[in-house]
């Protein structure tokens, strides 16, 4: 059933026509959806969404576009929450939903491949799993290219030469190039938290910081 979901989105990314009414994935054609539902289910809905675009961007070569609209669906889901609640909303009509996404695709410049998987999605109330999409989306594309993603979290946004530096020492560190993931925690006080795969690199002073009073409660 899951490989003939997958079929059935390809086309319909393809053509930007609708799956066919009679394939349901846990409520696609309802009129509501249960944004609540566990984060493994979004996250494999998400991942038949991601197969069907990646296949076919790689099968055209576009998977530099397809790359370049990732990042930013990931930078304007950061920066608008307007944009977040539109996408998890019950109470956003299916037809609102699909005028909404078809607009900012359109102001974006989205290629044509990831504009109709959004309608398509928008269609199927299943727009609340374009976080997960992003992220799967950009973790196939680091795969392919042989790129690892390091998340990083800055007390300042950091500038395109701290980007590049830290770049080049990660990629020294993992032998492979590194793409960064880069959030802003202004609490952090100073210096970086980078997590580069399972491995988390602590450099804040905040983390120094948290150890000593550790370190003091277990004295007194």
């Amino acid at each position: 059933m899951t490989r003939q979901i997958i079929t059935d989105a390809r086309n319909s990314v393809r053509h930007g026509m609708p799956l066919s009414a009679g394939l349901r994935d846990g409520g696609e054609n309802s009129g509501r959806v249960d944004v609540s539902e566990p984060a493994s289910i979004s996250s494999g809905i998400a991942a038949r969404y991601a197969t069907a675009l990646f296949d076919l961007a790689k099968e055209e070569g576009g998977l530099k576009a397809l790359e370049a609209d990732a990042d930013a669906l990931g930078a304007a889901l950061a920066a608008s929450p307007e944009f977040v609640s539109m996408i998890g909303s019950p109470v956003v009509s299916r037809e609102d939903q699909l005028g909404a996404i078809n607009a900012i695709a359109a102001k974006m410049g989205l290629s044509t491949l990831t504009a109709n998987t959004l309608a398509l999605m928008a269609q199927k109330r299943r727009l609340f799993v374009l976080p997960q999409l992003v992220n799967d989306l950009l973790a196939r594309i680091a795969a392919e290219k042989g790129e690892v993603t390091a998340e990083v979290t800055s007390a300042a946004a950091l500038s395109a030469e701290q980007a590049a530096a830290l770049s080049a020492t990660l990629k020294a560190r993992v032998g492979k190039d590194v793409k960064l993931k880069t959030a802003v925690d202004e609490s952090l006080i100073g210096g970086l938290v980078v997590k580069l795969g399972s491995t988390m690199i602590d450099t804040s002073v905040r983390s120094k910081l948290a150890a000593l009073q550790n370190a003091m409660k277990e004295v007194g």
